[in-house]
């Protein structure tokens, strides 16, 4: 069904004449690029757009400064404030608000870019991996988008970076198919990175001033150098719209009005008039600060002791005794090992799930995270690097009588030397090793690695060869076997495609 929305008119046509509509359902399948300097009309674009498909599909809005509030109020989307709730929290509201088919503004204003990036990176997190059966249409658009996909690193954590840029990923390469559309709009496209960008099919082309930006724009649209620097004479309001879901050629188009108001609306111009810098003015602006009053304490005599610092170090060793005396009385003793064991089982239980592999690491941190403070464990159960160590055992699949027995532990000392994404690889193998089971095939190493690319996983294989820690071997049959290292295990040869040769 095609069901079009009319987004304004043609260049120069008088208001109601030529009218541009976008197909909503084209728009759906092939996604949009929205770029125009600050002042062009981007947000207003974008608020037509939100506008004109309120009722035809569900939204969700990623909202860094908080424009899109008020477009809740008219059509009835639920506000969601980013700093009120946490990264766990939001991706399950992402997983819910598709499943309840509800529209949602994710509000982002009011944090730093960090916090922006993990959180609008969590809640698109959990849109991505809500179940089949609620796979509907969804139009999510992505305001600034350049601040959720740079194309460089910048100030925040390269941890922050790595998850934002993968969700904005999953959102326009892998989002079509679970029924997200995703509609990004950036001030700069040569700040947006460029996998990002390319999948979009649509485009609206707004004012824009530095070469760079006009190149791209002309690139994409594809027009002739020369005229890339028609971007500089655009009116605000005005985009070059090209794609499938609008027109087929290049079409200069007026945005139409909107119905509702950005909270965040710059300032117009008001007749001003001077005041003249009398002593009213003066005393008005110049007032002297009040300081802040502090209450006068009574004086009293004190002699320092004899040796203060001798006295100090007594109480200090006096209460660091009497606090250990109470943490024993208080908290029953824990078992480490047991703990670990009971650790290693939660951990196992989330990776049943068949995509929980290719989730990032800081994800399957939240969700640990929660099922330890049901178990009544704390908040602080383990902290991110343990829980990277226990993560790579529980990925090898070894049961808890491996895991305590003194070759697992030289196996764990062993992975200790490598990078925390490639432990998972070399215990897997070294598992299959110790019980002599057959070598892992390709597909199995990609998951655990986290990836679906075969070639990255014998990538991987070859690293750890080339780190001393196993050695491969193929046989006559062409079946693949791994052998450990200096601790002598060796696994069954297996064919590397998992078939049985």
């Amino acid at each position: 069904m095609s069901v079009a929305i009319t987004i304004g008119d043609r260049r120069g046509a008088i208001a109601g004449d030529a009218p541009v509509t976008m197909d909503l359902a084209e728009l759906l399948s092939t996604r949009l690029l929205v770029q125009g300097n600050s002042g062009s009309g981007k947000s207003h674009l974008l608020r037509r757009l939100l506008e004109q498909s309120a009722r035809m599909v569900q939204q969700a809005i990623i909202d860094p400064e908080g424009d899109f509030v008020s477009i809740a109020e008219r059509y009835g989307h639920l506000v969601i404030d980013a700093a009120e709730h946490t990264e766990a929290a939001l991706q399950a509201a992402g997983e819910r608000m598709r499943m309840h088919r509800a529209s949602v503004v994710l509000n982002l204003e009011g944090v730093d870019a960090d916090v922006q990036m993990r959180r609008a990176a969590a809640f698109l997190g959990g849109m991505f991996e809500v179940p089949r059966d609620y796979w509907y249409p969804v139009l999510v658009v992505v305001d600034e988008a350049q601040l959720f996909a740079p194309a460089a690193a910048g100030e925040v954590s390269d941890e922050a970076r790595r998850a934002s840029l993968g969700a904005m990923t999953n959102l326009m390469c892998r989002g079509r198919k679970r029924g997200l559309a995703g509609v990004i709009a950036t001030q700069r496209l040569a700040k947006l990175a460029k996998n990002v960008a390319a999948e979009a099919s649509n485009f609206l082309m707004g004012r824009t001033f530095l070469d760079i930006d006009m190149m791209r724009a002309a690139d994409l649209l594809g027009m002739e150098r020369r005229q890339a620097e028609s971007f500089r004479d655009l009116e605000r309001g005005y985009f070059v719209a090209l794609g499938p879901a609008v027109c087929r050629r290049p079409l200069a188009v007026r945005i139409g009005p909107v119905e509702t108001e950005s909270r965040s609306a710059g300032p117009s111009l008001m007749p001003f008039e001077p005041v003249a810098a009398g002593d009213e003015i003066r005393e008005l602006i110049l007032t002297p600060v009040p300081e802040r009053e502090m209450p006068q304490r009574p004086a009293r005599n004190f002699s320092p002791p004899p040796d203060i610092l001798a006295q100090l170090a007594a109480h200090a060793e006096t209460a660091t005794v009497e606090t250990e005396e109470d943490a024993v009385a208080e908290a029953p003793p824990v078992d480490a090992a047991a703990q670990r064991l009971r650790f290693i089982e939660i951990l196992t239980d989330i990776l049943r799930d068949e995509d929980a592999g290719f989730r990032p690491a800081h994800v399957l941190y939240q969700d640990f995270l929660v099922r330890c403070r049901i178990e009544g464990m704390g908040r602080d159960a383990l902290d991110m690097p343990r829980f990277r160590r226990l993560l790579a055992v529980a990925k090898a699949g070894v049961d808890s009588t491996t895991a305590e027995s003194e070759q697992w532990r030289d196996a764990e000392q062993m992975a200790a030397a490598l990078p925390d994404d490639v432990q998972g690889i070399f215990l897997l193998i070294a598992r299959a090793a110790l019980h002599n089971q057959p070598c892992p095939s390709d597909s199995v190493i990609a998951r655990t690695y986290g990836t679906h690319s075969l070639g990255r996983a014998r990538r991987q294989l070859a690293y750890l060869e080339e780190q001393n820690m196993i050695v491969l071997r193929h046989d006559g049959l062409g079946r693949r076997s791994a052998a450990i290292i200096g601790a002598g295990w060796q696994t069954a040869p297996a064919m590397p495609d998992g078939s049985e040769g």
